[in-house]
């Protein structure tokens, strides 16, 4: 019986904390890139990284908000097909051996579990 009461009050403080509104909602440049160039341009969303390579994300497949669903990044052996995976808060496109993590302009590149780059986007 305790525990059930337990159960319902938490329930009620975590129902409260969502209806209260403080925080503030997930802008779509939180949750995934933003393009606002036609599919298959290369040049809009562009990856500066410490290592001094330079990877362009060429979106293959657009949401209605303009969010980059599927895109191709280019790295010096070619395309890879990478995808979105919807995150809490930033950003993920994974792909075979490869995935991009980020938040707004800021990116980590990790090909393979042990080599990781630190990247900023370049808008065009």
């Amino acid at each position: 019986m305790r525990i059930r009461f337990c159960y319902m009050v938490a329930g009620i403080l975590a129902l409260g904390a969502m209806l209260s509104g403080n925080s503030r909602p997930a802008a779509a440049a939180d949750l995934g890139l933003v393009t606002k160039a036609p599919v298959g341009t290369c040049t809009e969303i562009v990856f500066t990284c410490e290592n001094g390579h330079q990877y362009p994300l060429c979106p293959r497949a657009v949401s209605v908000e303009g969010e980059v669903v599927t895109a191709s990044l280019l790295t010096g052996r070619g395309g890879i097909h990478v995808r979105h995976v919807p995150m809490g808060v930033g950003y993920r496109y994974a792909g075979r051996g490869i995935w991009l993590d980020g938040f707004r302009e800021n990116a980590l590149l990790n090909f393979g579990k042990h080599h990781q780059v630190a990247c900023t986007i370049a808008h065009s």
